[in-house]
């Protein structure tokens, strides 16, 4: 027995005559509501503008909007018209299909609503019953209309910024890789584009026009050289800062993990293997800053901190009575290359609290003076990144920038990778970040309504 069910909907120019409830290859429920197209309009020939005759019918299905779990599909009959001047032919007009899907606008808009709220491809295929590739398709062109200008173009930004930020990250396996440009006030990407060269700041100024660079004061980058090139050739007033979060990254990977590995190879050769086997698994405590390493402590006597290379404690037990800035401090006593470790550490926080730009120049400055007295080829290293970046570095007293907002980028990259399983697609690829980028947060945000 056939149920009627009325589509309570906005769907223009649809009779529902009759309704009957199928499965689909999956198992899924579906409504399948038969019916027919409301006042047809006559049909005139595009070439010769004669009035148009029928001359076949065809079933149409078109999925619509679920209700609840259940799938539902329109079905109905469409005509197909024959000019007997010209002999041209076409379909009648269906208003309320999509235009490039066999879907009803509708759907096409709530599968839009429901990527712009956040969830992923994967979500909205398994909510509407629509392949992954109709509902990537949804999604470029839903970002396209939001993000480009003629499908191809990024919009220029949407106000002028004072701060940038500019960084590269890994696009795919193989050494490639995309830079990206955000405003740092509000954290919006501004540019994407392959590559990690002067090239991608070139197009970007291009892009956004000189008077609009004008407006820009500083720019915080890493150490990649090309960047602070290319805003010096291109746009000389604006300043390029350093952060401390790249100095410290440097100073850790380049020469206190080296340091260490020396040390350890010194200690073993020389035949004192109880030394060199304490320098094992101590990387951690020696790149921490003591403030860390004091909160370590605290959690690891209150049973909070799991085992794990470097740590002390593991969760209701202790596994070695020595806390983190015992051991610490008994291994800078020890080495005098650590200790200098520590004392540079100690130095590089101070300054890149001052905001001074003069203060801050003697303050980098001493540290050159350290690095320099020690004759170690790794501190001699750090001391001539320190001389190259010197201009960059002391700036950070002016400017009081830095690539954190980067790094919230770099987390979103790995989110939409995650979510969406990878994404072959780069141009796609891009406009999600650029999307992601502008979302405003929030906590559990699918337990929100819709």
């Amino acid at each position: 027995m056939n149920t009627y069910i009325r589509i309570p909907n906005t769907i223009q120019s649809f009779n529902n005559t009759e309704s009957r409830i199928a499965k689909t290859i999956s198992g899924r429920s579906v409504y399948v509501l038969e019916g027919e197209i409301e006042n047809p309009c006559t049909e005139y020939c595009f070439n010769c503008n004669c009035v148009m005759h029928i001359h076949s019918r065809q079933t149409r299905s078109l999925r619509h909007i679920p209700f609840g779990n259940t799938l539902t599909e329109l079905r109905f009959i469409q005509n197909r018209y024959f000019c007997q001047h010209c002999h041209a032919t076409r379909n009648q007009l269906i208003p309320f299909k999509a235009k490039e899907h066999f879907i009803t606008t509708e759907l096409e808009s709530y599968a839009g609503k429901l990527l712009a709220f956040g969830l992923t491809n994967k979500e909205v295929s398994e909510i509407t019953g629509l392949n992954k590739n109709i509902i990537k398709a949804i999604d470029l062109k839903r970002l396209k209309d939001l993000y480009t200008i003629d499908g191809e173009t990024l919009i220029a930004p949407e106000e002028q910024a004072r701060f940038l930020g500019v960084d590269e990250f890994k696009l795919h396996n193989g050494h490639k890789y995309a830079t990206v440009i955000v405003n740092l006030e509000n954290g919006h990407i501004l540019w994407i584009a392959h590559g990690k060269k002067k090239e991608v700041v070139f197009s970007f100024i291009e892009h956004v026009g000189e008077e609009w660079m004008d407006g820009v004061e500083a720019v915080a980058c890493d150490m990649n050289s090309d960047f602070q090139e290319a805003f010096e050739e291109k746009c000389q007033h604006i300043q390029v800062v350093f952060d401390y979060f790249h100095i410290i990254k440097n100073f850790n990977d380049k020469v206190i993990s080296e340091i260490r590995k020396d040390e350890q190879k010194r200690l073993v050769s020389e035949g004192r293997y109880e030394e060199a086997a304490r320098l094992k698994k101590t990387k951690y405590i020696l790149t921490s800053s003591r403030a860390l390493l004091e909160a370590k402590d605290r959690e690891g006597e209150q049973g909070k901190v799991i085992e794990k290379s470097g740590e002390i404690f593991r969760r209701n037990e202790v596994v070695r009575k020595t806390s983190y800035v015992d051991l610490y401090e008994s291994l800078i006593r020890e080495n005098k290359l650590l200790f200098t470790v520590d004392l540079i550490k100690e130095k590089l926080s101070a300054a890149y609290a001052l905001t001074d730009e003069v203060k801050m120049s003697g303050a980098v400055s001493e540290i050159m003076v350290l690095c320099h007295g020690t004759g170690n080829d790794h501190f001699l290293w750090f001391e001539r990144l320190i001389d190259r970046h010197f201009e960059g570095i002391i700036a950070h007293a002016t400017y009081k920038i830095s690539t954190g907002r980067l790094e919230g980028i770099n987390n979103k990259i790995k989110t939409l990778r995650r979510q969406g399983y990878g994404y072959p697609d780069d141009d796609y690829f891009f406009l999600k970040l650029f999307d992601a980028s502008r979302k405003v947060y929030i906590r559990n945000q699918k337990s929100h309504k819709i």
